[in-house]
């Protein structure tokens, strides 16, 4: 994008209830003049400037006793889908800006797309792999250890993502995976693009050697559908040849985690919740990054962890083999297969040269052009050369 005048950078309105890593690329927007306005319900957290930012403050205010309430008591999806009534109504009220591009969040682009007529490029970003799939996928997981347990994803709010991925004329796709899942339901290749997720770079650093004592990490909502399960039986593997391993789980507990915590509570250091920095401290204290996800967009900690030099132990369905090619930057591996996934976590542990090399790899795929700037800067090329 460097050199490009501004008459040839497209406007883009952005929006989705919640916020997802929008405000991220809308700051990257706003950089190069292409920002035509950030919707959404949270708070304007990358700083994008307040008059191009317009907070859907009804919907915030009725979820805001929610947010409070801890999984265990009551969680999020139920309340969130019961007052998108409010969101919906609030989009439809908004005066509607200029703008060549309209880029929302699977499940969140009906009013914008309604609004944006025939001549803005409609943009439907997909968080997760194809709605069947997702559904799919997590229902099994939760049929095999939480029978009785449903995914939470109301048929209306299903059937509203499959209008929307019809009505889109480019479908942004974060890993592979999710491509290969959009394929695989019918929609079309000529609307799928491939762009993975940027990293903040001033925050996950490199670390300076691998530790002494082997520690593995996993960062996310402890949760049947990011194979938790599979991952806490290979760790018990782990531990029966390296008694003295470690294996750390930042994020909460779901609701279809509820039969299986309380075998495996107590077996590993557990952060209900860090903040980036923290986060990024802790990574570089790690052996390696271990996410076999059964299915996913494609995690974001996935370049977090590889920025701070962390090889990485994943799934072909968490995205990772979009930025990780198997036995480069770590291993590839069945999300269901315990055994392969203790194997791989061993092998790194035990032999500390490729480790090195791995980290390395990890390092300089992750931290190349590819800070959110230059993730804000593909999706503007593409944008500009699809209108």
């Amino acid at each position: 994008m460097d050199g490009m005048n501004n008459a040839a950078v497209p406007t883009v309105l952005l929006g989705a209830c919640g916020g997802w890593h929008l405000p991220t690329t809308a700051r990257g927007f706003e950089a190069r003049g292409a920002l035509a306005g950030l919707w959404i319900s949270n708070k304007n957290g990358a700083g994008v400037s307040p008059q191009l930012f317009r907070r859907c403050w009804p919907f915030h205010l009725l979820m805001k006793p929610f947010y409070h309430l801890t999984p265990e008591s009551c969680w999020v999806e139920k309340p969130f889908y019961a007052l998108f009534p409010a969101w919906r109504l609030w989009v439809k009220r908004q005066a509607w800006p200029p703008c060549d591009v309209v880029h929302a969040i699977m499940g969140f682009g009906t009013e914008f797309f309604d609004r944006a007529g025939r001549r803005a490029l409609k943009v439907l970003e997909a968080p997760n792999s194809h709605p069947t799939t997702y559904y799919g996928y997590w229902q099994r997981e939760c049929d095999i250890w939480c029978p009785g347990e449903k995914v939470p994803l109301p048929r209306w709010a299903f059937a509203r993502m499959n209008r929307e991925l019809e009505r889109a004329d480019l479908v942004l796709c974060p890993s592979d995976f999710v491509r290969d899942t959009m394929l695989a339901n019918g929609v079309p290749g000529a609307k799928c693009f491939v762009c993975p997720f940027g990293v903040d770079t001033s925050i996950f650093s490199k670390r300076e050697k691998p530790p002494e004592r082997p520690r593995f990490i996993s960062v996310g909502m402890i949760t049947l559908r990011k194979g938790h399960q599979y991952l806490f039986r290979a760790f018990e593997m782990v531990k029966r040849e390296m008694p003295e391993a470690e294996l750390v789980c930042v994020g909460g507990y779901r609701p279809d985690f509820r039969r299986e915590r309380s075998k495996w509570e107590g077996s590993f250091i557990h952060y209900p919740h860090l903040p980036h920095a923290e986060l990024a401290a802790l990574l570089r204290t790690c052996t390696a990054f271990v996410f076999p996800s059964l299915e996913e967009g494609f995690a974001r900690v996935i370049p977090e962890a590889m920025a701070t030099g962390l090889p990485v132990i994943a799934s072909y369905e968490s995205g990772a083999s979009t930025a990780v090619t198997d036995g480069a930057e770590g291993f590839i591996v069945r999300p269901r297969d315990a055994r392969q996934i203790a194997d791989a976590m061993l092998r790194l542990a035990t032999d500390r040269g490729l480790n090195e090399r791995m980290g390395e790899a990890a390092w300089r795929g992750a931290t190349v052009q590819n800070t959110w700037q230059d993730y804000s800067d593909r999706l503007l090329a593409e944008y500009r050369r699809r209108l």
